[in-house]
């Protein structure tokens, strides 16, 4: 049975963990160092795993080591722990912004190191990770990070690390692509009319809806919305207007401005 060390125990750390005990892991296989009393008490009470204020007892003897900390301290815990993680332990990086150079300095240059980028619907266990990994992560290492974010949802490896800053603004961002979509349409629905609650309803079920038909149908989504786009009809009338006013276009340079910003953290943390 392996162990597996949460250094940080913030709300990404613990809907990982609330997964993982959902879909098989054992409670004794998981550890967290955090420095506050309140966060460890709260999940040991709530998952029943040990906790400590010591990161370096929180690691010891664990095959995993996943740093969930802020980018900013990323470096001064990396650094402090090094000595104290095992050589041949898996550690895996959940910063934005931390590059694999940055890691392997602060930790070591021949470690097996995963840089994972879930999202914030991880927390209703269905999140997208993207993940990416060097060369000295084995197969069955990367079976075994595949099995820790497929508890809270889906996971995709890509190819080289830049891809990771694509994911950040396809999965990473994107929540609040959707929420500020709904946020918007919900508000718009009260103009026309619609009581607040029933324009709540109404605009959160039907993105529901959609995503679940996405997710079902063999049609991708442009075949999908032909199939509700009715020639002259009231759908039609509402996706030319998006398609006059370019909506591609914002949605590219939007997410070309997430791209950008993950490469500005990236030099700011080097």
């Amino acid at each position: 049975m392996s162990k597996i060390a949460f250094i940080g125990g913030g709300n990404m750390a613990s809907c990982i963990i609330g997964g993982m005990l959902a879909n098989g892991f054992e409670a004794a296989q998981i550890s967290v160092g955090n420095p506050g009393q309140e966060k460890r008490d709260s999940l040991q009470q709530r998952y029943g795993i040990a906790t400590s204020a010591d990161n370096h007892s929180a690691v010891a003897g664990a095959e995993i080591v996943v740093l969930a900390v802020k980018p900013q301290v990323m470096g001064t815990v990396a650094e402090d722990l090094a000595r104290s993680i095992a050589a041949d332990a898996l550690i895996v990086s959940v910063a934005a912004g931390i590059q694999l150079a940055d890691l392997q300095r602060w930790l070591g240059a021949r470690r097996p190191i995963v840089r994972a980028m879930p999202n914030t619907p991880s927390m209703v266990r269905s999140g997208a990770a993207g993940l990416f990994a060097n060369e000295f992560v084995s197969d069955r290492q990367k079976q075994s990070i595949e099995a820790i974010f497929s508890a809270v949802g889906i996971c995709c490896w890509v190819e080289t690390e830049a891809l990771i800053d694509a994911v950040i603004a396809v999965s990473g961002s994107g929540p609040a692509y959707f929420f500020l979509i709904m946020e918007t349409m919900q508000r718009i629905a009260q103009e026309l009319g619609l009581p607040e609650q029933t324009a709540r309803d109404l605009t959160i079920q039907t993105a529901l809806g959609a995503a679940q038909m996405a997710s079902t149908s063999d049609l991708d989504a442009a075949q999908l919305r032909q199939q509700v786009t009715s020639p002259g009809g009231t759908t039609a009338a509402a996706i030319a207007t998006f398609q006059a006013l370019d909506i591609e276009e914002s949605f590219r340079q939007a997410m070309q401005a997430a791209v950008d910003r993950a490469r500005e953290m990236a030099k700011i943390t080097s």
